[in-house]
């Protein structure tokens, strides 16, 4: 699990997206060419470890590590957001994959557990960081920043001009290439922490565990192309409404939003793009194979 010529994939593991995570992993295996040079790190509750043995026995030959992830801690931290999956404990689990992870691991793509790769995730995980970048993450400066913070954050002067000098733009955590070992001497844990702790004192955001990132490093990363997050495919959080591709090539899909494909499926009113998720899933149900 230390080799340091290995892509290290970083995802979360739990009950109600295990149908999502063996696609997402089924579909970065057969698009890889090189699979057994992956090593996988799911991060899970105390309570869900024993998911891993689904993984494990789908996957026999899978090079993989599960770890323990206490909650505890981060949910005094966690303020109520417009959707309540965005509010689960292990939704913030990726602040501490320096802590989680071993020391050995100096580099890791994380990966959100609704989407499938179309393409090798060794490219992705080759992307440059630069000197002293941390992560690199595809970013979207078309989208209106401002809307993701209150207008008690913008209307205080202490606080809007964290912003000042960075050329900060919409970046989406559910994939991301972080550089460990820079995050770890940066303490970069710690500073999104301090961020969650000022939004229990005063409502700053409304959005989950994605403010904090972007306040920490928006403006601060290495670009990606974006067709390594065709994003928002699951819809708005409110209605989970269809959307189609953005324009461009595609080497990931990603169901982010309300709505997810396998629930969709299982409900029989996928929309369309949900066709290009379903070869993926290992998990279907009988009814679902019959209708």
């Amino acid at each position: 699990m230390c080799s340091q010529q290995a892509v290290h994939v970083a995802m979360t593991l739990d009950f109600p997206y295990l149908r999502g995570t063996m696609a997402a992993i089924f579909s970065i295996l057969q698009h890889s060419s090189c699979p057994e040079n992956i090593r996988f790190h799911f991060i899970s509750s105390p309570s869900s470890t024993h998911l891993h043995e689904t993984i494990t026995s789908s996957f026999p030959y899978l090079r993989s590590q599960i770890y323990s992830f206490d909650t505890n801690p981060v949910s005094g931290l966690i303020s109520t957001s417009i959707r309540s999956a965005l509010d689960s404990p292990l939704n913030y689990a990726r602040n501490y994959l320096a802590n989680i992870l071993p020391p050995c691991v100096q580099k890791v793509v994380y990966l959100d557990s609704d989407l499938v790769l179309v393409d090798d995730i060794a490219s992705l995980a080759a992307t440059p960081l630069g000197t002293g970048t941390v992560l690199a993450a595809p970013e979207y400066c078309n989208a209106n920043f401002t809307t993701y913070f209150t207008p008690t954050f913008w209307s205080n002067p202490m606080l809007s001009l964290t912003f000042s000098g960075r050329n900060a733009c919409y970046f989406n955590t559910g994939v991301m290439v972080i550089d460990l070992e820079r995050w770890r001497e940066g303490d970069y844990t710690t500073k999104i922490v301090e961020w969650m702790e000022l939004q229990k004192r005063m409502r700053i955001y409304e959005l989950g565990s994605l403010p904090p990132f972007l306040l920490v490093f928006a403006g601060n990363i290495a670009a990606v192309d974006h067709k390594w997050n065709q994003h928002g495919l699951g819809g708005d959080n409110f209605r989970g409404r269809c959307r189609n591709l953005h324009p461009g090539p595609v080497s990931l899909l990603h169901w982010s939003g309300k709505g997810k494909p396998w629930v969709r499926l299982d409900a029989n009113k996928p929309c369309p793009l949900d066709a290009l998720w379903a070869p993926y899933d290992l998990l279907r149900t009988p009814f679902a194979l019959e209708s």
